[in-house]
């Protein structure tokens, strides 16, 4: 996470002279602090997760990640983040002891357990621990987190079935990749998925596969579609032109045609005729006056030739 304006090594950290500058320039002393906060960790750790390190409330720490980005101390790598890569282990002790002295996760864990329907496994309160102290999400983030998966889940496979916490975990690192981390971005974040699976019907039904939900791997294709900003005329324009081709619906060669399209720049139905209209076949060309020229003065020799033989 951290630039490349300093050194880790052998226990001890190195600003170089520019990054030196830039704190000084700002006069920020918290974001001093984070900064050396993130060197020891060699620039690895997400700011947020530095909270119980430092001691510090969310606000404080938030507003000093803040100033770092703006004088570009820490760049964005969330896109690296991935659960079986980076999350810490947490041990039974570090569960027990964070649920000891923190309400505020206590009562995560009994929301959560109240949301799913179950009691939570030590292994489920470290995912759970990993959100909310590793990623550095809020509780309200983490328990909307949580609903959007169970109704997700039971949307799909019916009501009874209950996400697992694995799961949960990779949705939260989806959010933290997109700055889903407050409750602004969780709620516009839900508002566009809802609008998205509203959308989802449409696509299924021009490609003659009915009013059942898609499966994952489908929804994977139609979003991207719909994000790519085809309405359900356009694809169904590339499921005919598929089916044409391979005789039944296959999703990657319809994705092909569609993503084609997507780097030429249509999208409507309008637009696609238009890119795929044939060009006029060119009339066929009129004889040439010296053409007919040489034709008129061939029949003539054989009209002369003709009569001097008396035919």
């Amino acid at each position: 996470m951290a630039n490349i304006l300093a050194s880790v090594g052998d226990g001890s950290v190195t600003l170089t002279a520019e990054a030196v500058k830039r704190l000084l320039d700002r006069g920020q002393g918290d974001a001093a602090l984070l900064y050396l906060a993130l060197l020891r960790h060699h620039g690895n750790t997400p700011p947020r997760s530095l909270a119980s390190e430092l001691r510090w409330e969310r606000l404080r720490l938030e507003t000093a990640e803040n100033v770092l980005r703006e004088i570009g101390l820490i760049i964005p790598q969330a896109a690296d983040l991935e659960p079986a890569d980076e999350k810490p282990a947490y041990q039974r002790e570090d569960i027990i002891e964070k649920l000891e002295q923190s309400a505020e996760f206590r009562g995560l864990t009994a929301e959560v357990e109240r949301r799913l329907g179950k009691k939570l496994t030590t292994p489920d309160v470290g995912v759970l621990l990993g959100l909310y102290d590793y990623l550095g999400l809020p509780a309200d983030v983490i328990y909307l987190l949580v609903c959007h998966c169970a109704e997700r889940i039971a949307q799909r496979y019916g009501e009874g079935r209950r996400p697992t916490l694995r799961q949960i975990e990779r949705e939260g690192y989806y959010w933290a990749r997109h700055g889903v981390d407050n409750q602004a971005a969780a709620a516009e974040f839900l508002r566009e998925y809802a609008e998205r699976q509203g959308a989802l019907p449409q696509y299924m039904r021009v490609l003659q596969l009915g009013d059942r939900p898609p499966a994952a791997s489908e929804e994977k294709y139609l979003v991207s579609w719909l994000e790519m900003g085809f309405p359900p005329e356009a694809v169904a324009i590339a499921y005919d032109k598929t089916i044409l081709k391979c005789h039944e619906l296959k999703w990657a060669y319809c994705n092909g045609i569609l993503k084609r399209w997507h780097a030429a720049g249509v999208h409507t139905a309008d637009e696609i005729e238009q890119k795929e209209r044939p060009a006029n076949k060119t009339e066929k060309a009129a004889p040439s006056k010296e053409g007919k020229d040489s034709a008129d003065v061939a029949w003539m020799r054989k009209y002369i030739s003709q009569r001097d033989k008396g035919v």
